[in-house]
């Protein structure tokens, strides 16, 4: 699984798109310096967001939309086409 698809399941399955919940995530005081145990604690809690989907969150809650470019443009399963998530939502994605 992409890591977009991680964040495309995660809106599926809330309603929220990622940036929503990256949103949500500060008013609660999550930011850079925050560390993954309490942001999967409150998905999980919250959104009965599983720990690995909860993990691409923390990633983008962390560390921003960027991601490595090892797997874009490859034929793998976790192949993504770009090195920047895209946060706004499935349905208004760029193809």
């Amino acid at each position: 699984m992409s890591f977009q698809a991680y964040l495309d399941s995660i809106e599926a399955k809330t309603g929220l798109t990622p940036r929503q919940l990256v949103d949500l995530a500060h008013e609660r005081g999550f930011d850079t310096s925050t560390r993954a145990t309490p942001i999967i604690e409150w998905l999980r809690e919250d959104y009965g967001i599983g720990r690995g989907h909860a993990m691409a969150l923390v990633h983008v809650i962390t560390k921003g939309p960027g991601i490595s470019a090892k797997h874009v443009g490859s034929t793998g399963t976790h192949r993504d086409r770009t090195d920047t998530l895209w946060l706004d939502g499935a349905a208004t994605r760029p193809q």
